[in-house]
């Protein structure tokens, strides 16, 4: 008489990129860490993370079609759009009263479990190991969605984690469960794409219960980041690119070897960290600045370097980070001839804007404080997707890339705002006159940050305030905000030495160089034709134009 086995432990294989699909086809038996005794059985689970793309998508996408229909691998299908979100309404019913049960007694993990049970929210299986690995599974999950989630299980998305495990659980784990044998084969996952965190509790309990868990992330999030789960096997494609929709079928058309190789060799000179990248090859990235603190003299000198020789440059997960300058001149030097021609070449640096009438905008009075606290996410910050999505959000005609940045933009500056309050003005005011002023960039501007390739020549705003055309405004102010936060180069000129970008900036946030002698009502001096025409052709030539 063969006993029961009524425990069922699962141990993670150490994977590799050439092994994970073999162990996937092998039968439990065959796994490393198998073995039966005493009533216990234990298991090798696979659980990896495949995160970016490889060269030839075409083939990427044809291998995903290929695991998910195959019958050897009997790997289900999920992603945000795939998955069943239908549930049956006396389910939805009895979550709730379990929940209003704890709010009353403040259940235990353990007894919120049984009373889930009791609920008949759990499924169950004929096999005893498995039947008692799936409480064991719920209570796991719920420990960590109270360590994890302020005010544990009283917070308020309990219900909406919990409803979403319950109704995936029996929309999708139930059907292979069925067929399910800790000696032969748990069931099997294929998760696709961007997680939210349902998706992501929903992961950790099939992973917690034995299944195998694959998940593929053609942009490269590591939706698992954070979930304490050990041994976890990552790979990471040399590229990353948005996902596109899980293929319905396979692609016909057929690289060249040719073709493959020239961008075998794209990809190890262009990857993140080479220090070489293509036109363009950042454009899905986010940027963010690093603001250089520099002498007087650097200033001119980083001022031509492209970005990605800068100091401190550094691209990333999907994130770019641009050393930027943001600095002000205080009077004129006495060598004026080296002043006019230093201010001269800036400005005439590629993509740069010189600006000589102020302001250059104008406050929006606006109430956009509905829309600043609709676009909060959870954390209390301004979520990117939110803004994006927003029918007032300006900019949708924008590149996707260019828009994240813009919004990530916004987000910081609103995080940690460096504008210095009107009196009697709260520090939400002062964000929501930031988030406002945001969405109202002139068109000169959205167009520097169009042709910004964030790792190529960095776009330049040079103001010229002598005073006598105008005075920079506090909106102005919270547009080099902006600027500063997406990594544009920043230099603002002063002939009397007045205070003006200082009314409404934290001066931590900007270098400050004094010159010699203070100067009032300077008018500006044009470059010489004659200058202005060598300068040119020196730029035409060094383009190759």
């Amino acid at each position: 008489m063969v006993l029961p086995y009524n425990q069922l432990i699962v141990k993670k294989i150490s994977l590799s990129f050439e092994n994970w699909l073999g162990l996937l086809t092998k039968p439990l038996s065959e796994r490393p860490e198998f073995s039966m005794e005493k009533g216990i059985i234990h298991i090798g689970q696979i659980v990896g993370e495949f995160l970016g793309i490889p060269v030839d998508t075409d083939e990427y996408y044809n291998q995903l079609f290929d695991y998910v229909h195959s019958p050897e691998l009997n790997l289900n299908l999920l992603s945000e759009e795939s998955i069943d979100k239908s549930i049956n309404n006396t389910h939805f019913q009895a979550i709730q009263k379990v929940i209003n049960i704890h709010h009353e007694q403040k259940l235990s993990i353990n007894r919120f479990t049984a009373f889930l049970d009791g609920e008949q929210l759990l499924l169950r299986s004929n096999e005893p190991a498995i039947h008692r690995k799936l409480r064991e599974a719920m209570i796991a999950t719920l420990e960590l969605f109270a360590e994890k989630e302020s005010e544990g299980l009283r917070n308020q998305e309990l219900r909406r984690v919990l409803v979403d495990i319950v109704k995936w659980s029996i929309n999708h784990l139930q059907p292979p469960l069925e067929n399910a044998d800790p000696a032969r084969e748990m069931p099997k996952f294929l998760w696709y794409g961007d997680g939210k965190k349902s998706h992501q509790y929903f992961l950790y309990y099939l992973i917690n219960l034995g299944c195998d868990v694959i998940i593929f992330h053609p942009e490269g999030k590591d939706i698992l980041a954070g979930f304490q789960i050990e041994t976890i096997f990552i790979h990471r494609f040399q590229a990353t690119q948005p996902a596109e929709p899980f293929p319905k079928e396979k692609v016909n058309r057929k690289t060249t070897v040719a073709y493959r190789a020239s961008k075998e060799i794209e990809g190890i000179l262009n990857q993140e960290g080479s220090g070489l990248y293509k036109p363009w090859q950042l454009r899905d990235y986010t940027p963010s600045s690093i603001t250089l603190k520099t002498t007087y003299d650097e200033l001119f000198i980083l001022s031509k370097e492209m970005a990605m020789i800068r100091p401190d440059f550094e691209v990333g997960n999907g994130q770019v980070k641009i050393p930027s300058l943001f600095a002000k001149i205080q009077g004129v030097s006495k060598n004026r001839k080296e002043y006019w021609d230093r201010l001269h070449a800036l400005s005439e640096l590629e993509n740069c804007l010189l600006v000589r009438n102020l302001p250059l905008t104008f406050p929006n009075t606006s109430d956009f404080r509905f829309h600043y606290r609709n676009a909060l996410g959870q954390d209390d910050l301004l979520n990117p997707e939110k803004m994006m999505t927003a029918h007032y959000w300006p900019y949708s005609f924008l590149a996707s890339g260019l828009q994240k940045g813009i919004a990530g933009a916004v987000r910081r500056i609103c995080e940690k705002p460096g504008l210095k309050p009107l009196p009697a003005e709260s520090l939400e005011e002062v964000k929501i006159f930031l988030f406002t002023q945001a969405m109202y960039l002139p068109k000169n501007i959205i167009q520097s940050l169009e042709r910004f390739d964030y790792s190529q020549q960095i776009p330049k705003l040079v103001l010229y305030n002598n005073e006598k055309t105008g005075m920079l405004s506090r909106s102005d102010a919270a547009m080099l905000l902006l600027l500063n936060q997406f990594g544009i180069d920043i230099i603002i000129y002063n002939p009397p030495g007045h205070n003006d970008i200082e009314t409404y900036l934290d001066e931590s946030l900007f270098d400050k160089h004094w010159l010699d002698d203070v100067v009032f009502d300077l008018d500006y001096k044009e470059p010489s034709i004659l200058k202005k025409v060598l300068f040119q052709g020196i730029l035409k030539n060094l383009r190759g134009d």
